[in-house]
C-alpha cells in the first residue's frame, strides 16, 4: 500500500511484505492502512459488544492474548464469523502458507498461533494451503526444491499442534495439478 501526498507526488508510507515506511521518518497511519485494505478495526473496549467480550461470551473461553493486548487491531468479515457461530452455522478456517524457507520463524509462526487458537475455540474444521507451485514460480526454485520446502514447513504448522482430526493441509503441486 503506498499512499502519495497530494502536493508533490512523493509516497507519504509504503507498506507491503517488503517494506514498512512513512515519509520524513513519520509514523504508520494504521487508520489509512485499515481504510485501504477494507478492513474495520477491532473493537476491544470493556462493552459486552466488543470483538473481545463477544468470543469470550460465545466461545466460554478468554479471548486470545493477540486480540486482548490489541496485537490484532482490525479485521475483515470477524463480525460475520462470529454472526455465523451465535446462528449456530457451520464454517472453516483457511489459512495457508507460500514455502521459500526451511523454517518457520516468529512472523511465519504468529497467525498459525491465532489459528489454532480459533479453531480450538469454535471447534471448526482447518484447511491449509502451501503454495509452493508459486513459490517455485516467482523465487526461482526448482520444483523439488519448492516440493522439500513445503513438506518442511508443513512439520512446522503441525507442531502448532492443530486438531489433526479437523485439519486439511494441502500442496498445491499435489492438489491443484502441479
Amino acid at each position: 500500500m503506498e499512499n502519495k501526498d497530494e502536493k508533490n507526488g512523493e509516497q507519504e508510507q509504503v507498506v507491503n511484505p517488503w517494506e514498512v515506511s512513512a515519509k520524513d521518518g513519520g509514523k504508520i497511519d494504521y487508520d489509512k492502512l485499515i481504510d485501504k485494505f477494507g478492513c474495520q478495526k477491532l473493537d476491544q473496549s470493556s462493552s459486552e459488544l466488543s470483538h473481545v467480550k463477544r468470543v469470550e461470551r460465545l466461545t466460554g473461553r478468554p479471548a486470545h492474548v493477540f486480540l486482548r493486548r490489541g496485537v490484532f487491531f482490525a479485521h475483515r468479515d470477524f463480525d460475520d464469523i462470529l454472526n455465523a457461530y451465535e446462528r449456530g452455522e457451520k464454517f472453516y478456517l483457511y489459512t495457508g502458507r507460500g514455502p521459500s524457507s526451511e523454517a518457520l520463524h516468529l512472523g511465519h509462526l504468529v497467525p498459525f498461533m491465532f489459528t489454532k487458537y480459533l479453531q480450538d475455540a469454535f471447534k471448526v474444521p482447518l484447511v491449509i494451503q502451501l503454495t509452493d507451485d508459486e513459490k517455485c514460480m516467482w523465487k526461482n526454485l526448482s520444483v523439488e526444491e519448492s516440493q522439500r520446502l513445503a513438506r518442511e514447513n508443513a512439520k512446522d504448522i503441525i507442531a502448532c499442534g492443530f486438531d489433526i482430526s479437523k485439519t486439511f493441509i494441502f500442496s498445491d503441486f499435489d492438489y491443484v495439478g502441479g
